[in-house]
């Protein structure tokens, strides 16, 4: 599902699921499986596992420094992050590890701050964690987000797509 995900299409992904909802690039989606496309994502509940990456990725967040509540700890974090590693040299955390934390700071953040729920989303590109609106009409999934990014040396967007998330899905006052 994602860049930098867990499983891959053809690991237990259900073969009708549908694309993930391009919320905020709908230009950044891959038009090459709309002739695919059978229906919607399919959540499901977190397991005894997935609780444990998300708590595990939290952690580590917290053991940097990261307040989860804050888009600007979590936008300056992450991106202190991308820039010790595409420094010459390439020093600090690898890839994988800078996106599962912040991917997971990113989606707790719209799990505490939005009407999106966390859940184990299938679709056409595969399993992973995402954050599902009450009504079930769209999905998030932060791997995708920060994984894109990382991918184009995006830095600075933390806030500013975040908050564009929570607006459009706004926790009930």
């Amino acid at each position: 599902m994602g860049l930098f995900s867990r499983k891959g299409k053809d690991d237990e992904a259900m073969p009708s699921a549908a694309a993930a909802v391009a919320e905020l690039d709908p230009a950044g989606a891959d038009d090459a499986t709309a002739p695919d496309f059978t229906g919607r994502p399919v959540a499901n509940p977190l397991g005894h596992e997935e609780r444990a990456r998300i708590a595990a990725a939290l952690e580590h967040a917290a053991a940097e420094g990261v307040d989860v509540d804050d888009l600007a700890s979590i936008g300056e974090h992450y991106d202190a992050a991308y820039r010790r590693w595409s420094s010459e040299g390439g020093s600090g955390e690898g890839p994988g590890a800078v996106v599962e934390t912040y991917a997971v700071a990113i989606g707790e953040y719209l799990a505490r701050h939005s009407a999106r729920d966390w859940a184990v989303v299938t679709d056409v590109f595969g399993t992973d964690l995402g954050l599902v609106a009450a009504r079930a009409d769209t999905v998030v999934v932060p791997h995708n987000l920060v994984g894109a990014r990382w991918m184009r040396g995006e830095t600075g967007w933390v806030p500013g797509v975040v908050s564009h998330l929570v607006s459009i899905r706004p926790r009930p006052s």
